[in-house]
């Protein structure tokens, strides 16, 4: 580490840790401990900490911990967790919506639906926060974030408060193409005006597809991999069915019997385990198929 951790520790002791626990801030429930783990309350406080420690340390922005697998080792690095002001939501105008991006997807989705407007509904099919599903492009049944976002506002490395408009961002699926180096802090969305009851009746259809479909109350990341879109006509879960023995398994790393593009810790599963199990797929689909697979979770190391 190259930053004092006594004056971290001085300056914001109520929402600094060190040696911080991750593995139940994960939805794999897999993970060793953060260097520093620190809690951002609000824009100010935040802009004051990268300040302080000056871009020399690694830095992740944790979410709402889905689409993540996260070493067993010690990061060592800095964790940053977006709370408080970053949970705001609120209409800026009939059909437009402000939200932090540390607002749950789901909570977006509800919040559109409470104040009578549509397009929002897919959301509600979608683990973790605003902040991260814009940055993959996250999406479901035919709806992706870029159909819906007007504008985000990032900050930089530097400590600048930028807003950048979804006219000038290369969304790609499941990409948005934007720096690692930004930190997300808000988006502004736009949707339609419709029959509150008809919102309502779409989100619970959208729910009920998915839990026919996909494993859930089990420790899961969701999609593993990303839908080789211009290397084949065929899903990913096709290409895995047909490649690769679903019982295999590494430890308590297994493929799930609902979907297997899913990947289950069954118990403790080690991060070894699931990486060993991600590049087993991945390498059993190119010797059979020829695509290359790429990872949709995000692998902290």
């Amino acid at each position: 580490m190259n930053i004092k951790l006594k004056e971290l520790l001085s300056e914001f002791s109520n929402n600094l840790k060190l040696d911080y626990d991750l593995k139940k801030k994960n939805w794999f429930n897999i993970g060793g401990k953060a260097k520093i783990y620190y809690k951002a309350d609000n824009l100010k406080e935040l802009i004051k900490f990268l300040k302080k420690v000056e871009n020399k340390e690694k830095i992740f922005i944790l979410g709402g911990g889905s689409n993540t697998l996260i070493t067993d080792k010690q990061f060592d690095g800095i964790v940053i967790k977006l709370t408080n002001n970053f949970n705001n939501i609120s209409m800026l105008s009939e059909e437009i919506i402000i939200a932090g991006s540390a607002v749950l997807d789901k909570s977006l989705s509800e919040f559109a639906m409470e104040n009578s407007l549509g397009g929002f509904e897919f959301l509600s099919c979608i683990p973790g926060t605003v902040g991260g599903g814009i940055k993959m492009n996250a999406g479901c049944f035919d709806r992706e974030f870029k159909d819906i976002l007007i504008s985000i506002q990032v900050l930089d490395k530097s400590g600048q408060v930028l807003t950048i408009p979804a006219k000038d961002i290369n969304f790609k699926y499941r990409d948005s193409g934007l720096s690692d180096d930004l930190i997300f802090l808000s988006a502004s969305f736009k949707g339609l005006k419709n029959d509150k009851d008809s919102i309502r009746a779409k989100m619970k259809l959208l729910k009920e597809k998915k839990e026919l479909a996909q494993p859930t109350k089990i420790k899961t990341s969701g999609s593993t991999f990303k839908n080789p879109i211009e290397q084949s006509d065929k899903k990913v879960w096709q290409l895995i069915k047909e490649s690769v023995p679903l019982e295999k398994c590494f430890g308590e790393a297994s493929i799930s019997e609902k979907h297997c593009n899913f990947f289950v810790n069954k118990g403790n599963a080690k991060f070894k385990d699931m990486k060993k199990l991600i590049e087993f797929v991945s390498e059993s689909v190119f010797k059979k198929t020829g695509v290359k697979l790429e990872t949709e979770i995000k692998i902290l190391e």
